[in-house]
């Protein structure tokens, strides 16, 4: 009968068992570089996240401070907005009380005598080049025509008075017309000749809009 040794020689047990240990040290040094590998990537990423805190944490402080600035600005506004309003009140007032006065002087300026309308110099001299009837007559006596009337609303005037004749009237309405302080001068209908003292005198209304 033949025997066939089937167990390995004693050489060959040493390479096996060489072999084996090799490549638990393969698997060992992988295992070790991974543990390495993952403790930088977790230092890595804990570094990155305390920056983001600190990031966080200085932005949070930034939205305090604007909120603790701006936590009136809803008050400031409304007193500033009231404050704005009593002046603007303030200022039309003034307006008002002023106005009439300044209105009242001017008209007491176009009806007098050797006097005129309030009016830029450069635009009479303009006017008188290019149409001398356009511009007032500075030798007018104004005591040719007086005022009977004197009724303001909402900023418009209806003048009512009488004149000797419809010279004066046209020349009174040119003067308004011209002034800084007059605009938009009709002549209402209806003028008609009155009788002063065996005098004809011709009675006149004209509606006008006041600046001031």
């Amino acid at each position: 009968m033949i025997r066939v040794n089937l167990l390995p020689h004693g050489a060959e047990r040493r390479v096996a068992a060489d072999g084996g240990q090799t490549w638990m040290l393969v698997v060992l040094g992988v295992f070790v570089v991974e543990v390495i590998g993952l403790f930088f990537f977790h230092q890595t990423k804990e570094e990155e996240l305390a920056a983001l805190q600190a990031e966080v944490s200085k932005l949070q402080t930034q939205v305090s401070e604007i909120n603790e600035l701006v936590k009136d600005h809803a008050r400031v506004k409304k007193i500033i907005e009231e404050f704005e309003a009593r002046e603007s009140a303030i200022a039309k007032l003034q307006g008002a009380r002023k106005g009439p006065t300044s209105v009242l002087l001017e008209l007491s300026r176009v009806l007098t005598k050797g006097k005129g309308p309030t009016a830029d110099a450069a635009k009479l001299d303009k006017l008188k080049q290019d149409n001398p009837l356009a511009v007032f007559d500075a030798g007018w006596d104004a005591r040719r025509v007086w005022l009977t009337k004197y009724d303001e609303n909402e900023r418009t005037v209806v003048l009512e008075g009488n004149a000797r004749d419809g010279g004066d009237v046209y020349e009174f309405a040119q003067r308004l017309r011209l002034s800084r302080y007059f605009n938009d001068v009709k002549l209402r209908e209806g003028a008609q000749s009155a009788n002063d003292d065996e005098v004809d005198l011709v009675q006149f209304a004209l509606e006008v809009k006041v600046e001031y």
